[in-house]
């Protein structure tokens, strides 16, 4: 990998940025009342798009909002331009990264036919749009719970519906932050990229066509994981699986990813997470075993999503994840990415890293110095419910990671390690005890998450007995 490329300056990514943290600076006063700072916010936001085919529309919005006049069209306008910008910002990185790994990258753009379905509940995107617009009028200094329970009555409409759950559950989301964050005049700190990234893709959900379900095609073929990437929130989690699937055709093989997502209780943490993951992906059992999985008609979306099913899915025979990294993965093409994806933080490539020197700070910091060049380990990310740590990621000669970009620089998030011990190789993965472990921290979460679901499951017989 060349990994200067990752770390030399792309030109016109701080000044496409700087134009979103203007835009973002507005909405934190609101633009019910903007005052002259945030009118140069706006100013600046529309300045950025200047060359492109929304010029005039975000001209026409910015100067609506720098007035206190703006309404439904214009937030819709300004939310556009900012989302525009970010995707450029993707794109410049995403090139980058495509330049440095010297892989195939996507061949086509990515995205659902923005026709369908576009008349459906007009009325319910109106009514989330209209909340959205209000939010942006009182600004996040201005949130009140009157104003951030507005969103439920849309939500609770919404969420019956699947052509409207992608949207309904990022309100309901957004909506909690804002709410425990109220009243938002006396915040201390506000998450500003945050809400705003929230606030401008909600925004354009509302609009006909946006949250259409994407294309979906059937393969064929085998897939090899390279590792399980976890996301965990205090009521939720989510396991995604990226692999290379090479196809029963002998075409050419591409990067794919498989989820599940499912609800939690806080009570359960560590390794006791699988148990609740496990029966939506049977793909977690292959992984933790070092196993492929033969895929036979199985759905897929354009942007490389596999729509799990486990009837279309069987167990094959042994692998190596680095001997994959190694030999599948260079030739594998990456999937497009869908229009409102295209944002730097979506960005995380799978790159096998290898002869690099490890450096260790005081603040138990991970880098690797890989030819002459830094590149943070996010040590953050490496998931409490497997037997991958810090320090052994610090031990380690070789490692499988998603290449990520935040806060200005490229971060590598491991997945596996090799190291040495005994004169031997040993590989560690982050979700080695996905399928099952005997390791006995692994087992006594196991059973803590076991006792702490039984306790859930007999208040809630009582209370439905009630």
């Amino acid at each position: 990998m060349r990994a200067d490329l990752l770390t030399d300056a792309i030109d016109g990514l701080d000044e496409a940025l700087a134009a979103v943290d203007g835009f973002d600076d507005a909405l934190v006063g609101g633009l019910l009342r903007p005052q002259p700072g945030q009118a140069g916010g706006l100013a600046g936001l529309a300045e950025a798009v200047a060359g492109t085919p929304l010029a005039s529309r975000v001209a026409e919005a910015a100067e609506k909002a720098a007035a206190g006049a703006a309404g439904e069209d214009h937030f819709v306008a300004l939310a556009a331009a900012r989302t525009a910008l970010l995707g450029s910002v993707h794109d410049a990185l995403s090139a980058r990264v495509e330049a440095a790994v010297e892989r195939p990258g996507a061949d086509q753009p990515g995205g659902a036919d923005p026709t369908d379905g576009g008349e459906h509940a007009v009325n319910l995107r109106a009514a989330a749009r209209s909340w959205l617009c209000d939010l942006a009028r009182a600004g996040w200094q201005g949130i009140d719970h009157e104003l951030v329970a507005g969103a439920a009555p849309v939500v609770s409409a919404m969420l019956p519906d699947p052509a409207l759950r992608r949207l309904a559950t990022l309100l309901d989301g957004f909506a909690a932050e804002l709410a425990a964050s109220c009243p938002g005049a006396t915040l201390e700190r506000i998450p500003v990229r945050r809400w705003a990234d929230l606030w401008s893709r909600a925004v354009l959900l509302t609009l006909p066509g946006a949250a259409s379900a994407p294309a979906v095609a059937e393969v064929t073929g085998r897939l090899l994981p390279l590792g399980i990437d976890v996301q965990e929130h205090a009521t939720a989690v989510q396991a995604q699986v990226h692999a290379v699937f090479e196809p029963a055709d002998g075409g050419t093989p591409r990067l794919v990813r498989a989820s599940a997502s499912v609800p939690k209780p806080d009570t359960v943490l560590g390794a006791g997470l699988w148990q609740l993951l496990r029966p939506h992906l049977s793909l977690l059992a292959g992984v933790s075993e070092g196993r492929a999985m033969e895929l036979d008609a199985m759905p897929v979306t354009a942007e490389g999503d596999l729509i799990w099913d486990d009837a279309r899915a069987r167990m094959g025979e042994a692998t190596d994840v680095f001997a994959t990294a190694r030999v599948a993965l260079p030739t594998a093409a990456a999937a497009p990415v869908a229009p409102l994806d295209r944002h730097p933080t979506r960005i995380a490539v799978p790159v096998l890293l290898e002869g690099y020197a490890v450096e260790k700070g005081e603040d138990g910091s991970v880098a690797f110095q890989i030819a002459g060049q830094r590149l943070t380990v996010d040590t953050d990310r490496v998931p409490a419910a497997g037997p991958l740590t810090p320090e052994v990621v610090a031990s380690s000669g070789a490692c499988i990671a998603l290449l990520r970009w935040d806060a200005g620089e490229f971060l590598v998030q491991p997945l596996a390690v090799e190291r040495t011990v005994r004169k031997k190789a040993v590989a560690v993965h982050a979700g080695a005890w996905a399928g099952g472990t005997t390791d006995k921290a692994g087992v006594r979460a196991e059973k803590a998450a076991t006792d702490a679901a039984t306790v859930l499951r007999e208040r809630a017989g009582r209370l439905l007995r009630k």
